[in-house]
C-alpha cells in the first residue's frame, strides 16, 4: 500500500529534525545515514525516496538547524522582557545553550562542518550568518550604519567564539568564567 503525500512529507521534515540535532551533537561526519534514519524511526532502505544523496540530506539539514535556531533567537529577542540586544546575549551566552547541543545554533556548533560542506550548506550558512547581522545592526545603538554593522559583526564573532570556547575547555569554571565575561564585555560595549 502506497504511503499519501502528506506522510511522505512528514517522514521527510521528522528525517531533517533528527539529522539537524545530530549533526549539532556529533558533527556532520559523526553520524551515518543508517543511524538516522534508524533514528527517524525509517528503514534505511527508504532513505532515497526522501534525498538523491549524503550531500543533498547534509544541506537540507544544515538549513533547517540554522533556520531552527535563527526563529530561536528572533523569539527571545521578541519575547523578552528586558533589553532585546541583552537578553540575545545573555540566552547565547548561557550555560544552557552551551550545554544543549542538539538544540544549540548551528552557526557555532556547525562552522567546522560547513567549511568543508557542499555551495548548499555555506550558503544556507551564510544567509544565517547574514540575518543574524541585520538583527544585531537593529539591536545595537548608534546613528551609523556602518558602525553599527561593524559592531555587530564582532558582537557575533564574540558570541560564536565565546560558546565554542566554553564547551571545548574541561574546566568547568573557566568555561562559565568565558561565558560571563563575553557576556559582559558584550553588554558594556553595544548597550
Amino acid at each position: 500500500m502506497g504511503h499519501s503525500q502528506a506522510d511522505k512529507d512528514e517522514s521527510h521534515d521528522r528525517i531533517l529534525r533528527v539529522a539537524a540535532a545530530r549533526f549539532r551533537e556529533s558533527g556532520v561526519d559523526g553520524i551515518g545515514v543508517a543511524d538516522l534514519m534508524k533514528d527517524a524511526g525509517l528503514t534505511h532502505g527508504g532513505f532515497y525516496r526522501h534525498f538523491a544523496s549524503r550531500d543533498e540530506l547534509v544541506a537540507e539539514a544544515i538549513e533547517c538547524a540554522l533556520r531552527d535556531g535563527g526563529q530561536r533567537t528572533v523569539d527571545v529577542v521578541e519575547t523578552s522582557k528586558q533589553s532585546p540586544l541583552a537578553a540575545l546575549v545573555d540566552g547565547y551566552l548561557s550555560t544552557v545553550h552551551r550545554d544543549s547541543l542538539a538544540t544549540s545554533c548551528a552557526v557555532t556548533t556547525l562552522a567546522a562542518d560547513v567549511a568543508r560542506s557542499n555551495d548548499g550548506a555555506r550558503s544556507a550558512y551564510t544567509r544565517q550568518v547574514g540575518t543574524y547581522l541585520e538583527l544585531l545592526t537593529k539591536l545595537i545603538a548608534g546613528d551609523k550604519q556602518r558602525s553599527r554593522r561593524m559592531k555587530a559583526i564582532a558582537a557575533l564573532s564574540t558570541l560564536v567564539g565565546a560558546v565554542s570556547m566554553a564547551r571545548a575547555v574541561n574546566d568547568e569554571k573557566l568555561s562559565r568564567e568565558i561565558l560571563k565575561s563575553a557576556a559582559d564585555q558584550l553588554k558594556a560595549q553595544l548597550g
